[in-house]
This record gives C-alpha cells, sequence and structure tokens, in this order.
C-alpha cells in the first residue's frame, strides 16, 4: 500500500505532498488543474522514462518520493538490491535533472530504474490510457484469463519451457561445429600418438646433447685429462720431472721444520698439509676420470639416434623435449573436451525429449485450466459491464490452438460486443474509450482477490461516461478498495462521492508562475467540490442539496 507520496518540482508542481491510506482515494480538481501530474509522479516510481521537460522551471531536479507498505516476499527482493525495510515500510525516490538523468532509490540504495520499476511493480499497477491499449494486446489478455485459471502446470511449464530454450541452442551449436571438432580430435590424436611413441623425459634433450658431445671428443678428453694427472703426479717416464703432489709434499716438510721452531709458522705448516691431501686427492679423482674415458661407438650412435627421434618432436609441438611435454598435456586435456561435447549431444538430445513430453502434457493442462476459466471469467465480467449500463455487451475469450510458445500452446483474444446481434470481435477493433474503460474496469473488479492487498490507481477510468454509470462505476471501485488500495482520478462527481479520502488538485497564478497544489477535504468541504464538479456553483444552495444527496447515497 502507498503510504505518502511527495512531490517537488514536478511539472506544475512545486511541493505537493499526500498522506495516503487504504479504501477508495479519489483526486478531483479543474481541468489543466495538474490531475495528470500526480498519476504521472507515480508513473515515475513504476518506471516511467523521465526526460528534462518534466523538471520545473527554475529547479535544478524533480523528485519523486513514494512510502510503502510491503509484503515479505517484496522486502526480501529490496534486500537483494542492497536496500533497506524498516517495519515493513519501503522508501523509494525517483529523481529527474534539468539535463535529463535519472536516479533511482530503493530503501536507500541506488538501482537502475528497471529495478525499481520491478520492485514497485509487484505492489501497484497504474490503469490509464496507456493501460488501455495494453488491455486490447493479446499478452495482457492472456495475463488476465491466467489470474482467474490459476493453472498449476503454468510456473513449471515456463521454467521448463526457457531450459528447453538454452537446450536447444547448446545443442544447435555443438552440432553445427561437430565437424571442426572431429578435424581437431584427429589431429590430436596423432599428435599424442606420435609423442606417446618416443616416450621423452624431461631435460632429455639437453643431457643427449652433453653425452653425445662427450663421446665425440673422447681422444681430446682424455688428452687433457692425462697432461693434468701428469701436473698432478709426475710422468711415468721421467722421474725428475717436477709434481705438484711432490713439490707440496716438499713444502710441507720445509714447514713443517719451520713450526718445530717458531710457533707463528704452525698455521702455515698445517695449510701444507691440507695442500698436499688435496692435490693427492684431485690426482687420484683425475686418474679416475681418465679410466672412465672408454671409447663407446654403439652408445654414439644410439644417442644420436634418440636425438634425431627427439627432434621430430621438437620441430611440431615445441622448441624443448620439456615444451613438447607442455603441449602433450594440454592436448590431452583438449580432446577430453572434444570427446565430452560428443557425450553432451547426446546428454541434450535426451533432455529435449523429456523436456518435450513435459511440455506438452503441461500445456495441454494449462489449456484445459484456460478454456474451463473462459466461460466463466466472461459471464462474470459480463454482469458486471450490464451493471455498467452496458446491458447487451458480449464478452468472449477465444482460446484457440497455437504452437508452443513460453506461456503455453494457446492463443488468447477477447472478443467483445456492444450492441445485440453483433457478432463479437476483437476488442481493440470494436470498443471505443469509454467501453474499453468499462471493460477494463469490470476486469479488475472481477479479478479483485488475484490482487488483494494491490495498489490499484485509475486515470480517467470514467471518461466518455455519464451520470448514471459514473455512479456504477463509483460502487465498482469502491468494491475493489476492500481488498486493495484503490486512488482514482476523476471529473465525476458520481465517483468522486464514494471516496474515503478526498483530495484536490487546485492552481494558483501570480501572474507569472503558474503553480498546482494537493490538499485534503474535510467531510464538511466535500459536498462543494462536488457540486463544483456537476457544474454548479460551489456555494449553490441547490447544488450543495444534491451533492449532499450524492454523498448520502454512496454511503448507503
Amino acid at each position: 500500500m502507498l503510504t505518502g507520496l511527495r512531490l517537488t518540482a514536478f511539472g506544475v508542481v512545486d511541493e505537493a505532498e499526500l498522506e495516503l491510506g487504504p479504501g477508495l482515494t479519489a483526486l478531483t480538481g479543474e481541468t489543466g488543474a495538474g490531475k495528470t501530474m500526480i498519476v504521472s509522479g507515480l508513473g515515475h516510481l513504476l518506471g516511467s522514462r523521465g526526460d528534462a521537460g518534466i523538471v520545473r522551471r527554475g529547479a535544478d531536479k524533480a523528485l519523486v518520493e513514494g512510502r510503502w507498505e510491503v509484503p515479505d516476499d517484496v522486502a526480501g527482493r529490496v534486500r537483494d538490491l542492497g536496500g533497506v525495510v524498516e517495519d515493513g515500510e519501503l522508501i523509494t525516490l525517483r529523481q529527474v535533472s534539468a539535463q535529463g538523468r535519472s536516479r533511482a532509490v530503493v530503501g536507500g540504495a541506488g538501482v537502475p530504474i528497471s529495478a525499481l520499476a520491478e520492485v514497485i511493480g509487484e505492489v501497484a499497477t497504474i490503469h490509464g490510457q496507456s493501460g488501455q491499449i495494453r488491455l486490447a494486446s493479446p499478452d495482457r489478455q492472456r495475463e488476465l484469463l491466467d489470474a482467474h485459471a490459476k493453472p498449476a502446470e503454468l510456473e513449471r511449464y515456463r521454467a521448463n519451457f526457457a531450459a528447453r530454450r538454452a537446450a536447444a541452442t547448446e545443442l544447435a551449436t555443438l552440432e553445427q561445429e561437430s565437424m571442426a571438432r572431429a578435424r581437431e580430435a584427429d589431429m590430436l590424436r596423432f599428435g599424442l600418438d606420435e609423442i606417446a611413441a618416443v616416450e621423452p623425459h624431461p631435460g632429455e634433450d639437453d643431457a643427449l646433447a652433453a653425452e653425445q658431445s662427450k663421446l665425440m671428443d673422447l681422444d681430446e678428453l682424455r688428452s687433457l685429462a692425462a697432461s693434468a694427472h701428469e701436473a698432478l703426479s709426475g710422468s711415468e717416464t721421467d722421474f725428475d720431472a717436477p709434481s705438484a703432489v711432490g713439490l707440496s709434499g716438499e713444502a710441507r716438510k720445509a714447514l713443517a721444520s719451520l713450526a718445530e721452531r717458531d710457533a707463528d709458522a704452525a698455521a702455515l705448516a698445517n695449510r701444507a698439509v691440507e695442500l698436499t691431501m688435496l692435490a693427492g686427492d684431485l690426482a687420484a679423482d683425475v686418474a679416475g676420470y681418465v679410466a672412465d674415458l672408454v671409447a663407446d661407438p654403439l652408445r654414439l650412435e644410439a644417442v644420436g639416434q634418440r636425438r634425431a627421434a627427439l627432434a621430430g618432436l621438437t620441430r611440431k609441438y615445441g622448441a624443448t623435449v620439456d615444451e613438447v611435454l607442455q603441449w602433450a598435456e594440454a592436448s590431452a586435456a583438449r580432446l577430453g573436451e572434444l570427446v565430452g561435447s560428443d557425450e553432451r549431444i547426446d546428454e541434450l538430445r535426451a533432455q529435449l525429449g523429456a523436456l518435450d513430453a513435459q511440455l506438452a502434457a503441461d500445456a495441454a493442462a494449462i489449456s484445459q485450466a484456460r478454456h474451463t476459466a473462459a466461460d466463466d471469467l466472461a459471464a462474470q465480467v459480463k454482469g458486471e459491464l450490464a451493471a455498467l449500463a452496458m446491458p447487451h455487451a458480449e464478452l468472449r475469450f477465444d482460446v484457440t490452438d497455437a504452437a508452443l510458445g513460453p506461456h503455453g500452446a494457446d492463443r488468447i483474444e477477447l472478443l467483445f460486443t456492444a450492441n445485440p446481434g453483433s457478432e463479437p470481435a476483437p476488442l481493440a477493433k470494436v470498443a471505443s474509450g469509454g467501453e474499453l474503460s468499462r471493460v477494463r474496469l469490470a476486469l479488475e473488479v472481477v479479478l479483485a482477490d488475484a490482487g488483494a492487498h494491490h495498489t490499484y490507481v485509475f486515470d480517467e477510468v470514467d471518461a466518455g461516461v455519464g451520470g448514471a454509470v459514473g455512479l456504477e462505476i463509483g460502487r465498482r471501485l469502491q468494491r475493489l478498495a476492500t481488498h486493495s488500495q484503490v486512488i482514482v482520478v476523476t471529473h465525476l462527481a458520481q465517483v468522486a462521492a464514494f471516496a474515503d479520502a478526498h483530495f484536490v488538485v487546485a492552481k494558483e497564478s501570480d501572474g507569472q508562475v503558474t503553480t498546482s497544489g494537493v490538499r485534503l477535504l474535510a467531510d464538511d468541504q466535500r459536498a462543494a467540490e462536488l457540486a463544483r464538479m456537476m457544474g454548479g456553483a460551489s456555494s449553490s444552495a441547490k447544488g450543495i442539496e444534491h451533492a449532499e444527496e450524492l454523498l448520502g447515497k454512496a454511503a448507503r
């Protein structure tokens, strides 16, 4: 329920605030007084397009603020948007700058305009000229019929239809790309088989290159090692040739004798001992190295062949063996994806088959519910139309077969005629503006239970009708207001008389600037306003008497 509405610098309205309650609220005023601005302000809270033209001249921005009592499910949606609902009350704000920039706030959180529209659209509906146009659309007619039929399978059908559409799209993509995937999979299998046949090991190419170099330079390596061994251990043919082991031994002896005479040389003697031991160890290791340098032509040939096999891989799959192994790992994962895509195709085909069966069953049940509800809803609306001075009106929901769609397998068309003997035709083609208004109101009254605790705003619902019909419209708005909050902008006293609260929109001018304001009428002020609306002077005794009689009739 809308509990408060405040407009600032909004069109001709400089500042206006309405405190609203349950039941029926009427907004009246002279033509051009600014009643439409109130409805337009509410429309902005429901996501209407805002532009700079709505900003009052001289102001930098227009503001509309609404206070709402909202149910728990709507409060949950607000919290999901980052907003706050305190004690069940939600505050929404719409701002339009003089440059045309628009901003929306829900529960203190800035949100897109579409999010504001979705939240408030759950609790409020505006019925204006655009609503009459929408009533003529097949989608709106289907929504009205479903509101009465309440097919239990509809929610599941919609979810399954969306799932089927997504699955069909995925399947079409996979099938379209199946040939390319098959080619890619064959290429990857060939490469992986080629690598598996060679069985490379990490770093193997560098290790084999070093081994091959050593085997090919064996004679030179042996010569260099022999020279080093001779320098360390001495010549086997020239016993007088100096050697590192012999010279270090002589140095050790001399320093040992020196240390016996001078204690300060002890450290030098110790280092000489270490040098002698290191020279001996190095000489032994070099001798062992020389002994291991054995020519192996067969090994040299095997290393060459292995390197050639590895080169065959590094020409195709990477600059090194390590890169080849990385390519193999990535390709194996990709091959798994490609093979999985084929399995996914089979899964999707099975899923589509199951969804098609479920959709067909649910569509049949939904269609049956609509056929059953169509006659009942039409009969109830016809009764309401008879009370609204359309005794000969015929209304029929035509439910025909159609292809499976997002909402079932039916085409819904609302057929109407206001004249006896005339065959019903599509509502959009044969109904006048006044007839559309009454059909819309009759539908809302019949479907009132479905929209319980909702806020309905009716703008010019009484367009094109007279006094007697106005009374019936007022009665029905009053009945609708027993379930929901109803706000009506009207020019008929017969409608306004049924209101629980009555606001008057009036304009004032200082000769340069025109301003509209809103005030709540006290009970003893209502008769004067109704008298004015009926075309008499608000102070006319006869007009006042007639207005009081009208108020009494509405109260009864």
